[in-house]
């Protein structure tokens, strides 16, 4: 059969590669056409458009980019009807995939759609169109299949994703030996770039900070306590609330502090970002590209921006804080769009229904208050606690095996 995957953001490009795999195990014959990234063309997929070219943030950005945005919707449904899939897969991305599912089932395309949007927490108004225009829902939070069930969607709970993700980064780690010993402890000269991650436009003679991109090279390091800052993968986000994460690392300059640079930035985008700091940076301050699931194996602790991220820090076991802030308007705009609706942003208190891991949202996001979290994590009552609530955390979302799941019943429900 023919499948048409539409995903809009790197989250969506790696669960969209799971799933690419689980299908063509299912289905060998399969034909697989998408919108994503590079993990989903690797998977097997033919790309039509890479999500850098999808990603805005927040009402302001999508407002300044709806032409393009429309543009994109156009040429996606034009591609989808000269495919003529047998399967429409929309993964995540709700806004965009929506207004493609309400295009698609008028067409007589069977639509499933692969990690629901967040309907539950703004805009709830949209569950009537996904009853209307979605075959199959394919959640993988635990409570979003009684959710679903409520307002008379049936939705099946497939299992997280990302506990098979997080287990194959895990396996990998204890098999795989990067780099020699004696050139992982060798130090690095200043101004010279070491790694074996994918070449990128840093360049000889930057003598602000190291740039990694393996995993070996973050281990045996002084200071011994490594923070993690995750500062997501969008621009936006990251302009704004990188500087304050590092501020606030300014403030403990005790601690080795390491950058998780995303996939769909560049290392000169961090580079300037850092350097407009100024002196509102801590001296033990590194980059590394594109190896998020590697930084996090070493991690003492997190400073996390808002999203899938805070999962997936979790699940590899690493106390965290998370954070988020966004323009005036567009955060006032959240504010009313999810109005009492959750308690909670990050996918870890929303899972286990309880404040496991602190929450810094708009004006309490501070240096100040961000390094004073910070410091409770790092040792004492409240990492003990964060730690014990982040392994419950793990039995909730079930046993592995999502995408697999989600495949079987893509490929042979009629």
């Amino acid at each position: 059969m023919r499948y048409y995957l539409i995903a809009g953001e790197p989250s969506g490009d790696l669960h969209g590669s799971y799933l690419i795999r689980a299908i063509r195990a299912e289905d060998p014959a399969a034909e697989i056409r998408a919108w994503g990234g590079d993990l989903m063309a690797a998977a097997g997929a033919e790309l039509v458009k890479h999500y850098r070219e999808l990603a805005f943030m927040g009402v302001v950005e999508v407002v300044k980019n709806l032409p393009t945005i429309l543009k994109n919707q156009r040429a996606c449904q034009e591609d989808i009807a000269a495919f003529a899939p047998d399967r429409l897969v929309l993964i995540d991305y709700s806004g965009f995939n929506l207004r493609i599912a309400k295009w698609a089932k008028p067409q007589g395309m069977d639509v499933s759609y692969y990690i629901s949007p967040q309907v539950w927490a703004s805009r709830s108004g949209r569950v009537k169109q996904i009853k209307a225009y979605v075959d199959r829902m394919l959640v993988i939070l635990p409570f979003e299949e009684a959710w679903y069930a409520e307002r008379g969607v049936k939705a099946t709970f497939v299992g997280h994703p990302l506990l098979d993700v997080v287990k194959e980064a895990e396996e990998a780690a204890r098999t795989q030996d990067a780099v020699s010993p004696d050139w992982r402890n060798a130090p690095a000269p200043e101004g010279v770039v070491k790694g074996q991650g994918n070449p990128d436009t840093s360049k000889a003679g930057n003598q602000e900070h190291e740039v990694l991109r393996s995993k070996s090279l973050i281990e045996n390091r002084e200071p011994p306590i490594k923070v993690a800052l995750l500062p997501g993968s969008r621009k936006q986000e990251i302009t704004v609330g990188l500087p304050l994460m590092l501020a606030a690392a300014a403030l403990h300059p005790e601690h080795d502090y390491v950058v998780a640079g995303a996939p769909s930035q560049t290392l000169a985008f961090y580079e300037q970002i850092i350097a407009s700091c100024g002196s509102a940076r801590p001296p033990h301050l590194r980059i590394l590209m594109n190896d998020t699931y590697g930084l996090l194996q070493t991690a003492h602790a997190a400073i996390v921006t808002s999203g899938t991220a805070t999962l997936e820090t979790a699940l590899f076991g690493v106390p965290q804080v998370v954070v988020y802030k966004g323009n005036w308007i567009a955060y006032r705009v959240a504010k009313w769009m999810i109005a009492n609706r959750i308690k909670y942003i990050s996918l870890v208190n929303l899972v286990m229904d309880a404040p496991v891991v602190k929450e810094l949202i708009q004006h309490d996001f501070t240096p100040e208050r961000l390094g004073d979290e910070l410091q409770k994590i790092i040792a004492g009552p409240e990492r003990d606690r964060q730690s014990g609530q982040l392994q419950q955390l793990r039995e909730r979302l079930g046993s592995g095996g999502a995408a697999g799941r989600a495949a079987k019943l893509i490929v042979t429900s009629s």
